[in-house]
């Protein structure tokens, strides 16, 4: 089966040599390939640089540059140009490790399931221990249980059948660049039986400093609108094997958008998802709006 490599980049051409090698390398074993690269407005010479790469790969490499619009948009053209039966999307700051195309191939040889839209593997995190994901291995879950059940607060690698991918676009509200990968994987997990979970660790990464992990409140506070519709849509996501922490963390960051789009505490609590989670927000409403007004 052929893959796709999808990375979206802005100035990050320091960064992309790793992630080139990383993609020459496993071509040795696996040569069913193209990588297709969105520059979200790069000033730093990325593009001369991919030009060269183009020249010498010996994989196809698909280039597209827009104005810069952010990250989720970015993806989102790019997913257009995917001609691979597999998607995998790669941050400019993260790299392949040894011979991961072909494991992924030969695990979606053996996948079985049509109702199961990829598979999800562990990332190799620098500073970060993610060897516990491997007590889930080999179960079907759902993305949002994956997190919201079984607590794993790490990125994890997601690998997806294009043709189910290409349905789900990252939905950024207007005005806004920016929205968690997750409020896409959840809606896909109401459609689909989930992912199949793999213990091996395909991807490398090092948190950067100039990154969206490190900038969470900033990146919160650009983009309110469309945090506030993801946790009002994960408030309809909890079930009974949710966990009370997890709930209650849904529950603080919906009044805390909902504070910062100017929502009365009348309509916070109105536009609450379930009557135990409208509860729940009655009563936290009010010291929420106090917490929130220092944020």
């Amino acid at each position: 089966m052929k893959i796709t490599i999808i990375t979206a980049t802005y100035n990050r051409k320091y960064l992309l040599p790793k992630l080139y090698k990383s993609i020459c390398k496993n071509y040795k074993t696996y040569k069913d390939i193209e990588w297709v690269i969105v520059d979200d407005g790069s000033e730093d010479g990325t593009g001369e640089l991919v030009d060269k790469w183009k020249k010498e790969a010996k994989f196809k490499i698909d280039y597209h540059y827009q104005k810069n619009a952010g990250k989720m948009k970015a993806i989102n053209k790019g997913m257009k140009y995917v001609t691979g039966e597999i998607v995998i999307e790669i941050d400019s700051d993260d790299y392949l490790l040894d011979d991961t195309l072909r494991k992924i191939n030969e695990d979606y040889e053996n996948l079985g399931n049509d109702n199961v839209y990829g598979i999800v593997y562990r990332r190799d995190i620098v500073g970060k221990d993610t060897t516990e994901f491997s007590k889930l291995d080999g179960k079907i879950l759902r993305i949002f249980d994956v997190y919201n059940k079984y607590d794993y607060d790490f990125d994890l690698a997601l690998t997806f059948k294009s043709e189910i991918r290409k349905k789900y676009d990252y939905k950024v509200e207007k005005g806004e660049k920016f929205i968690t990968e997750a409020r896409t994987y959840y809606k896909m997990d109401q459609d689909y039986d989930g992912l199949l979970i793999k213990e091996s660790a395909i991807i490398g990464c090092e948190y950067m400093d100039d990154g969206y992990s490190k900038n969470i409140d900033k990146i919160f506070k650009s983009n309110p609108k469309g945090y506030l519709e993801y946790f009002k849509e994960c408030l309809g996501y909890i079930n009974k094997d949710t966990l009370f922490k997890k709930r209650l963390y849904f529950i603080k960051h919906y009044i805390l958008f909902s504070y910062l789009n100017k929502k009365s505490m009348v309509e916070c609590i109105k536009e609450a998802k379930g009557l135990n989670n409208k509860l729940m927000v009655a009563l936290l409403v009010v010291p929420g709006y106090i917490k929130s007004s220092r944020f």
